[in-house]
Formats: structure tokens, C-alpha cells, sequence
């Protein structure tokens, strides 16, 4: 006679009050009410022949056992989530709900374009985006609450696989009276020791940019949140910059009387790739949005 299992319900609720540390509060997060999540949490205790809540006026803590037991829950509702996504991609790849993420570099530029595509492209997609830094997305997709990133490369990390999509060469920004501002090309030789300003640490792209230009002098004391400030830092004369031809061509400089120049011969600063948890239901799905993407970019 097989033993009774937990159900997925009661597992969810387990990781309800792991979180909320109460009753209530993890019942409302569950759309139950109080003593529906403790009933259930008191079945879970039953079939598990262990406590898992010391339960306490102050709220509700998870015991050894319940801590166990809660890393447990949460791998085993990621992989039915893995199943149903699987299951649906193998019959209709790219219907229903998609997580993905974007860099902020990149986000602005390329979105206006990529989400009517996949749209048209994959009428039943409901695309859900989110923008952050790399290293949070990358701990997104590890822990499976993305289902792919659209991020620069190369980017250093395990458990996730990537795709390149496209090149994004760098261009050389100055005001418009610097003494490059006239000039068709540009060469690292000549915007060497130039006084250079980046974004802010933990953009990709400031280590990309660095490492193109490590003959100039990084200006420490500025540092831009986003290429939008970055550009009109470079406007106001504080410094110089790179900037992906991604956002050139989406428009960043438009009306700011910059001088952007090309450099001979081009620089890749970066490659733009989609990135997905190793051994995800979704990798399939990840590449034909790889696919996708890259196409536009190449247009």
C-alpha cells in the first residue's frame, strides 16, 4: 500500500507561511481563509509524522523539519510548473505566459521594436517583461522566476545557457566643440587618456566599455544610472563616452547636439544574447525568441 503524499495545495501553503511568518497574512497571500492554510498545514504535519510550525503569539515559525521541508516544497512546485510548461510547449510552443527579462541598457531600445514581433509572430504569447541589472536576473532565472533574459554578453556565471543574437559595436560621444567632434571616424589611439564617464558599477556595460578603452581615465567621481543620463552628463561637458549602437539607433542622442562617431575599424563592445536556466521546459521557447529577436536586430 502506497504511502499518502503531500498535495501541491498544501505545499504552496507551507511556502505561504514561510514567508509571511503568519497565519493571516500567508491565508490572504493564498486567497483562503485562516483555518482552511491551518488545516491544511495541520494535514501536511499528519502525513509528514512531523511539526512543522511552532506556532506562537507573535506569528508562525518554521521549525528544522518545516525548513527542510519548505526547500523540498519549493522544488517540487517548480518542477510541476516545469511539467505543465513543458507539456504545453511540446503541444503549442510560446502559448501562454512568459517571463523575460531585460537589461536596462538594452530595454528601451530594443523593446519597442522585439514585443509587436513576438506578438504578431506568436499570437497566443503573453509576454510578461521585467528590467533589471544582469546579476538579478541571472539569480531570476536560477531560481525560476524568469523563463529567459535578454542581456549583453559575455557574462560570466553557471547554470544558465545563452544565445547571441547580434553584435552591438560601440561609438565614440563628445560635446559637439570637443577636438574630435569633427571627425568622421575615431580610433583608440586617438580618445586615449580621455577623460571617460560610465554607468554606474553594476551596469555590464561599464565593464564592457572599460575594458575597451583601458588606456583612458574613468571619471570616478560621476557616474550615470542610465544611458539617457549618461549622454546628457556628456552633453553638459563633464567627459567623453561610449555608447552601443543599439541606442543610437533607438534614438538615445536625438536632439542633444552630440557628436557620435563611428570607430575605424568597428568595435564590438558587446554581443546582445537571451540567456535561460540550464535544463529548463522552456529552453526551446528561449531559442525561437532568440530567433526572433535576432532577426529584427539584423534588420
Amino acid at each position: 500500500m502506497s504511502a499518502t503524499l503531500p498535495t501541491l495545495r498544501q505545499l504552496s501553503f507551507l511556502l505561504a507561511l514561510a514567508e509571511h511568518g503568519s497565519f493571516s497574512r500567508a491565508a490572504e497571500a493564498s486567497f483562503v481563509t485562516q483555518p482552511t492554510l491551518s488545516a491544511a498545514i495541520k494535514e501536511l504535519e499528519g502525513i509528514l509524522g512531523v511539526i512543522l510550525v511552532e506556532r506562537g503569539a507573535r506569528g508562525a515559525t518554521l521549525t528544522p523539519a518545516g525548513e527542510v521541508a519548505a526547500e523540498r516544497a519549493r522544488k517540487a512546485l517548480t518542477e510541476a510548473e516545469d511539467l505543465v510548461q513543458a507539456a504545453r510547449a511540446a503541444g503549442e510552443p510560446l502559448t501562454g505566459a512568459f517571463r523575460l527579462g531585460v537589461i536596462p541598457t538594452i530595454a528601451p531600445f530594443l523593446l519597442p521594436q522585439v514585443v509587436p514581433a513576438l506578438r504578431k509572430r506568436f499570437p497566443k504569447l503573453e509576454l510578461f517583461l521585467r528590467e533589471d541589472l544582469t546579476g538579478r536576473l541571472y539569480d531570476a532565472l536560477k531560481d525560476r522566476r524568469l523563463d529567459a533574459a535578454l542581456i549583453a554578453l559575455p557574462y560570466e556565471g553557471t547554470a544558465i545557457e545563452t544565445v547571441s543574437v547580434g553584435p552591438d559595436e560601440f561609438f565614440f560621444a563628445a560635446p559637439h566643440d570637443h577636438r574630435l567632434a569633427a571627425r568622421k571616424t575615431v580610433t583608440l589611439s586617438d580618445v586615449a587618456g580621455e577623460k571617460l564617464l560610465l554607468l554606474e558599477d553594476g551596469h555590464c556595460l561599464r565593464d564592457h566599455a572599460v575594458s575597451v578603452c583601458a588606456d583612458s581615465s574613468v571619471r570616478n567621481d560621476f557616474a550615470a544610472t542610465s544611458l539617457h543620463t549618461l549622454a546628457q552628463m556628456v552633453r553638459s561637458g563633464l567627459g567623453v563616452t561610449l555608447l552601443p549602437s543599439l541606442a543610437v539607433e533607438g534614438g538615445l542622442t536625438e536632439g542633444l547636439d552630440l557628436s557620435v562617431i563611428p570607430f575605424d575599424p568597428p568595435i564590438v563592445g558587446r554581443e546582445i544574447g537571451v540567456a535561460w536556466r540550464k535544463g529548463s521546459a522552456r529552453e526551446a521557447e528561449a531559442r525561437m525568441i532568440a530567433q526572433a529577436i535576432g532577426a529584427l536586430v539584423k534588420d
